[in-house]
């Protein structure tokens, strides 16, 4: 599909929207940053299928594919139908970001001492499962054999280096030319803060999910934290006690990139490929047929 000519007013990493009813184009006027215009959302989802699926999928030979595999790809497939979850802020304007890029949170090595990291992936709207398990085993993978700083650290470590007057200044200039869209190509791309979600799994370290922040630098509009597995022993439709498992999931999003009835929508088609996860095996088109 050919690219869009870029109009005077768009981004590198995304296209103005226009047209915007006049409330919406002034929300971001009285709530200028991220923070203070999040919304904060919990759901329990039932994963007895999901489960199901990727015990499937790892006999299959997807190695190690696990809840957070799923977690992505679903959202991926959500954004395909609802793309208005895909938009940031950026100098008090509403954009349409051109990709899906997702920001994960790593440990190099599961212990106190492990170094965390963050990895950036870019997935297309119509990826599989199995086509987001292997970017991200890729990704990951690389992360944890190499012990060379990633592109992310490397950006990291240069501000790091300097004196901290120095180093507040260079952030202020960083703020003023995102503001602006004078960031470098490659510096949004090796940037976390750019993307379309950020993601972490707390339950890898045994704990529930956290109400975690958005940051005010950059254009990151969500933040998804996955908690521990948890069974429920609950009366099905006889009267009759089962076993349930369930995925605890805690959703910051930035209420101005879309209003609470697209939110709503979004959040029941990503609930309900929780139930039918057997869709998330075949891309998006296929899905739709």
């Amino acid at each position: 599909m050919p690219k869009k000519k870029r109009k005077w007013g768009d981004r590198k990493e995304g296209v103005r929207v226009r047209g915007l009813d006049p409330f919406n184009q002034f929300i971001p006027y009285i709530m200028p940053t991220r923070m203070e215009a999040a919304n904060l959302y919990s759901e329990s989802f039932n994963i007895n299928e999901v489960d199901r699926l990727l015990q499937k999928l790892r006999r299959d030979g997807c190695k190690g594919i696990g809840l957070m595999h799923f977690v992505a790809a679903a959202y991926v497939r959500t954004l395909s139908k609802y793309p208005n979850i895909n938009r940031f802020i950026a100098g008090r304007r509403v954009y349409q970001r051109n990709a899906i890029e997702m920001t994960m949170v790593v440990k190099r090595e599961m212990s106190i001492e492990g170094e965390e990291t963050t990895i950036k992936i870019c997935f297309d709207p119509s990826d599989s499962i199995v086509d987001v398990y292997h970017k991200m085993k890729e990704q990951i993978e690389s992360i944890k054999n190499s012990p060379e700083s990633n592109n992310t650290e490397q950006v990291a470590e240069f501000f790091c280096r300097m004196p901290r007057l120095i180093f507040r200044f260079a952030i202020m200039l960083v703020r003023i030319a995102d503001y602006l869209d004078l960031i470098p190509r490659s510096v949004l791309a090796a940037s976390p803060f750019h993307a379309t979600a950020m993601i972490t799994n707390t339950g890898s370290l045994g704990i529930g999910p956290v109400n975690h922040h958005l940051y005010n630098i950059g254009t990151l509009p969500v933040f998804i934290a996955i908690g521990t597995k948890r069974i429920a022993y609950e009366l099905d439709s006889h009267g009759n006690a089962v076993s349930n498992r369930y995925a605890d999931l805690k959703f910051t999003i930035d209420e101005r990139i879309a209003d609470g009835y697209y939110f709503a929508s979004f959040l029941k088609e990503y609930r309900r490929l929780f139930s039918k996860p057997e869709l998330l095996l075949v891309p998006e088109a296929a899905e739709a047929e």
